[in-house]
């Protein structure tokens, strides 16, 4: 369906999109723009958004604000924020009225004229949806990148061709619903995430095999072969599939040979990417480029991608290095969310590091997250809701006695200062808290944002 066609569809009806923030703001002033009634609900207040709320009412929103912003959904048509479940009794009770509950990602691939390319993990899906976006668009494909990552791509369709591709990634938040799938869907990998919001683990790997289990036998599907959950969505796929691993050679996939990544496919296998050439430090990234090849197979030359990968450096807040003051390297890793992020982190470097850890508590748990501290970490520092949890995994598990020393700290900065504190020219200091940040944070750009700016002014 065109989108003009959808849009049409929605004159006359009234609707309510819930949540205003990156999300949904460009959603409803798009409909508004159009001419359709719009109610915008959101459970802040509208202190909280500064001009934003005048804006949309000169727009000719309606705002309903505050704790009781669910109430008395009626529309038509309810679009539901990305982060809520579709469960929530009072869409369960609009839908029982009559009420049609979607999202704008939902819509999004139902009006999208050109070729698609989602990407979903419980790590590295931001860095690898990045990379294939680039490549894509350094091979002269005009590209959208969008979806969880950057900005939703909805208003954007007016402008694109069907030769087009848009790339996004997609949360397990935003698949729960989805019942249409991209053209070439990637798993990067899957592992306990998310929790506090998903009911089991169950219903998260549900929501991710959203992402290929609607292609037809045409398009592909890129899987973790080295991943359990991942490599068994392989026997369910209904389309192409293509593997990576870093632990065998495949017959048909993208694995490690010789120093390189190399591609084998219908036509031929051959070596596509040195390791040497990627500037990106760590395993997980070599992970994140193998995804990122399998997707673009025959879609991008290899000379673009040795060209690419000798100069991205990669996406802020994901073991950026921040600044080197005094013979220490600063490294912001706000992104890692979860024990197998932080993990990836610290297999980085050569050399045992101070990392400053701790969050939200997404009840997932941190067994993982001990021996690896103890290998990798010569002074843990804590803050946050999680704090005691992952101070008692290291101490639980067989590997501690006694290294490294673990500190808390009540706050954020006390923590950074402290790592700034005890750090010796040579040392690395990294934040990479295993955690999400919504106990003191919006969301790990903002706690990125507030750990570059302690070390900038030092």
């Amino acid at each position: 369906m065109d989108i003009r066609e959808h849009l049409a569809g929605l004159k006359g009806k009234r609707v309510a999109v819930i949540g205003i923030g990156v999300s949904n703001t460009p959603l409803i002033k798009m409909l508004l723009r159009e001419g359709i009634s719009v109610t915008a609900c959101d459970k802040n207040k509208r202190e909280e958004f500064g001009g934003l709320c005048e804006e949309l009412e000169s727009l000719g929103a309606c705002l309903q604000l505050g704790e009781r912003y669910l109430e008395g959904l009626d529309q038509e048509v309810i679009f539901r924020t990305p982060g809520m479940r579709p469960d929530v009794p009072a869409l369960l009770e609009a839908q029982a009225r009559g009420s049609v509950v979607t999202s704008e990602m939902e819509v999004f691939f139902q009006v999208c004229p050109c070729h698609t390319i989602g990407v979903t993990g419980s790590d590295g899906k931001t860095t690898t949806t990045t990379i294939i976006a680039s490549l894509l668009k350094a091979a002269g494909h005009n590209t959208y990148l969008g979806g969880n990552i950057g900005k939703p791509l909805l208003a954007d369709v007016y402008g694109m061709e069907p030769q087009d591709w848009a790339v996004l990634e997609l949360s397990s938040f935003q698949l729960m619903t989805m019942d249409l799938s991209p053209e070439i869907a990637v798993v990067t990998n899957l592992a306990p995430n998310h929790l506090d919001v998903h009911k089991s683990m169950s219903e998260y790997v549900a929501a991710k095999e959203n992402i290929f289990i609607h292609q037809n036998d045409d398009e592909k599907a890129v899987f973790n072969r080295d991943n359990a959950i991942t490599h068994g969505f392989a026997e369910t796929a209904p389309g192409r599939v293509m593997e990576f691993s870093r632990r065998e050679e495949l017959e048909r996939g993208v694995y490690l040979k010789d120093g390189a990544i190399w591609v084998a496919n219908e036509v031929r296998a051959r070596p596509v990417l040195p390791l040497k050439d990627i500037l990106l430090p760590g395993d997980h990234n070599v992970e994140n480029y193998m995804a990122a090849i399998a997707a673009v197979d025959g879609l991008v030359p290899d000379e673009v991608i040795r060209g690419f990968a000798a100069r991205f450096g990669g996406v802020e807040h994901r073991i950026e290095l921040v600044r080197t003051l005094d013979g220490v390297r600063y490294y912001n890793d706000s992104i890692a969310s979860s024990p197998s992020r932080t993990i990836a982190g610290l297999r980085s470097f050569a050399e045992k590091v101070i990392l400053i850890a701790g969050g939200y508590d997404k009840h997932i748990p941190f067994d993982v997250l001990g021996p690896e501290v103890v290998a990798h970490v010569k002074h843990l520092i804590l803050t946050g809701a999680t704090a005691d949890k992952i101070s008692a995994a290291v101490r639980g598990c067989p590997e501690y006695h006694g290294q490294p020393p673990i500190t808390k700290y009540d706050g954020f900065t006390e923590a950074v200062l402290a790592a700034h504190s005890m750090a010796k020219p040579g040392d690395v200091v990294i934040l990479s808290p295993a955690c999400a940040s919504f106990d003191q944070f919006k969301n790990f750009a903002q706690r990125g944002e507030a750990f570059k700016k302690i070390i900038y002014e030092l």
